[in-house]
């Protein structure tokens, strides 16, 4: 996965470049606890999605303020369940314990000056790093194609970004994080694993 992640990454400098947000540099690890509860499903295409997530990230600045303003929220498109509800700062999106493919991630930040995201999909590899600004949403993965989601890369225009994922046969990973303008990645390439659910923190 290493040599994949490294050409993955070298897009996300030409991507964050274009989109204004920042350089690219190598990603960090750390470890975390264990997750959150998943949430219901609630949303019914990709375009309510990113509503879903836009709207999430506002209410999470006004209900949840914290002292640096800074928040991200994210809905997983999961096998036999279509769009779940968003969810915010360190919840789990996905499942676990059911067998279940992520299929897509809608993705939605604020105070972090954007985010760029990418995943790896089954059949197909790696995706075009997708990038918007604090409060657009950017969407990666695929909908109505049965495809996994193996692997996913995420990075922002400030601070850091984390980012913990579930897998199948492997469980929990375990956190990784990146510095403005750097690349967490996690799930496996590679190995047909499919991605089952996944927590993100700014």
């Amino acid at each position: 996965m290493k040599r994949i992640q490294r050409s993955a990454a070298g897009l996300l400098g030409t991507a964050l470049l274009v989109a204004g947000l920042t350089s690219l540099a190598a990603p960090a690890q750390a470890t975390t606890a264990s997750p959150a509860a998943p949430r219901a499903s609630a949303i019914t295409s990709d375009a309510t999605a990113r509503a879903e997530v836009l709207a999430a990230v506002r209410r999470q600045a006004v209900t949840h303020p914290n002292e640096t303003g800074r928040h991200i929220c994210y809905a997983a498109h999961v096998q036999n369940i279509g769009w779940q509800s968003a969810v915010c700062d360190g919840q789990m999106a996905g499942t676990t314990g059911r067998s279940l493919r992520m299929e897509a991630l809608s993705i939605a930040v604020s105070g972090v000056g954007g985010v760029c995201a990418v995943a790896h999909v089954q059949n197909i590899g790696w995706q075009h790093w997708v990038c918007a600004g604090d409060g657009t949403a950017v969407g990666v993965g695929t909908t109505g194609q049965s495809l996994r989601m193996e692997a996913l890369g995420i990075g922002v225009g400030s601070g850091s970004v984390c980012a913990r994922a579930h897998v199948q046969n492997i469980g929990w990973q375990s956190k990784v994080c990146a510095a403005a303008g750097q690349a967490a990645f996690v799930g496996t390439t590679g190995q047909s694993l499919r991605m089952e659910a996944v927590i993100l923190t700014v």
